[in-house]
């Protein structure tokens, strides 16, 4: 009875001896060499695996900025601070991040947008918008069932009592989860500095935004007009900001007679120059595009507060740093 028991024991543990001999020179004969910086740049990551990079989660990211296949400033939940210490790790320079931030592109909610019909289907906008482009008259304008405040894993995107979506700036990463997400390509990533943003997309003749939102571009290009710095593109009777021209003069949403243009005027910043300090070069008065400078050549020079836009040129041209925005 031992013996029929003692042997089969045996024999199995000799060939679990053999078996594991087996993997383990395997492991070791077949093993795939990793770059330690890719788990170095990993621990380093916020964890978020949102997809903002474009990579299939942290890890991938990790791999592929190792490999020197992703900027190390390919994550944008991590911002500069993340990119800064990745570039510490791969032994290079750290470029100049520009923060970004989600926006959505559509005043037009209950208020200010008329429907074409009653939808009382599944509360998702890509099965809205597969009915006639959904029931907003405007075929552009937001849906409001929330598809993007689903697909936001930072819950920085809502709906507001007026049925359209708003992004919390506070809470967003720019993971651009939301903009994939909506079917209407509303949703933009934008300079987090930007405090001019169009907000409206339809490509529209003006009389018909007109009939559906009281608030959407109707392509008067008054606001290209009026853009001293040559900062509006206008193109199938829709104006959009180039935010690489832009100096949040804010001239624009002044004169647009729509208010399709949100400016945050709470923020406006104002010239001031420093007696003290001034030399009378008059170089901020040639920068000036708004003749809100006054004083002759030698003599101390000031603001006329009421035609500044604080567009800053005046800052940036003088040469004693005389003055300050604020």
């Amino acid at each position: 009875m031992i013996d029929k028991i003692l042997w089969p024991l045996v024999s199995l543990g000799g060939m679990g001896l053999v078996f594991g001999a087996g993997l383990a020179f395997a492991s070791k004969k077949f093993a795939i060499e990793t770059d330690p910086k890719v788990e170095e740049i990993r621990e380093v990551l916020p964890g978020a695996n949102c997809g903002g990079c474009g990579y299939p989660g942290c890890d991938g990211f990790a791999a592929a900025a190792a490999a020197g296949e992703a900027p190390v400033s390919g994550c944008p939940v991590g911002g500069a601070a993340v990119a800064e210490k990745i570039a510490a790790i791969l032994g290079v320079s750290s470029p100049t991040v520009e923060p970004k931030v989600a926006r959505v592109r559509c005043q037009g909610d209950c208020n200010n947008a008329v429907n074409k019909y009653e939808y009382d289907g599944i509360q998702d906008c890509v099965a809205a918008a597969m009915l006639a482009d959904g029931p907003k008259g405007c075929k552009y304008g937001c849906l409001g069932l929330g598809t993007c405040v689903r697909a936001c894993p930072f819950d920085a995107i809502h709906i507001n009592e007026n049925g359209i979506a708003v992004v919390d700036r506070d809470k967003c990463t720019a993971c651009g989860k939301c903009v994939v997400a909506c079917p209407k390509k509303l949703i933009e990533l934008i300079p987090r500095s930007s405090q001019v943003q169009v907000l409206c997309i339809s490509q529209d003749k003006g009389k018909d935004v007109r009939a559906n939102c009281k608030v959407g571009c109707i392509g008067c290009q008054i606001c290209v007009k009026a853009c001293q710095f040559d900062a509006i593109d206008f193109k199938n009777n829709l104006a959009k900001i180039n935010y690489d021209k832009c100096v949040n003069c804010m001239v624009c949403a002044e004169k647009c007679p729509t208010k399709a243009i949100f400016a945050d005027f709470a923020n406006r910043k104002a010239a001031s120059i420093d007696p003290d300090k001034c030399i009378g070069c008059t170089l901020c008065k040639k920068a000036c595009k708004f003749d809100a400078i006054e004083g002759e050549r030698k003599e101390k020079h000031v603001v006329l507060q009421d035609k500044c836009t604080g567009c800053g040129q005046c800052a940036v041209k003088c040469p004693t740093k005389a003055i300050t925005m604020a």
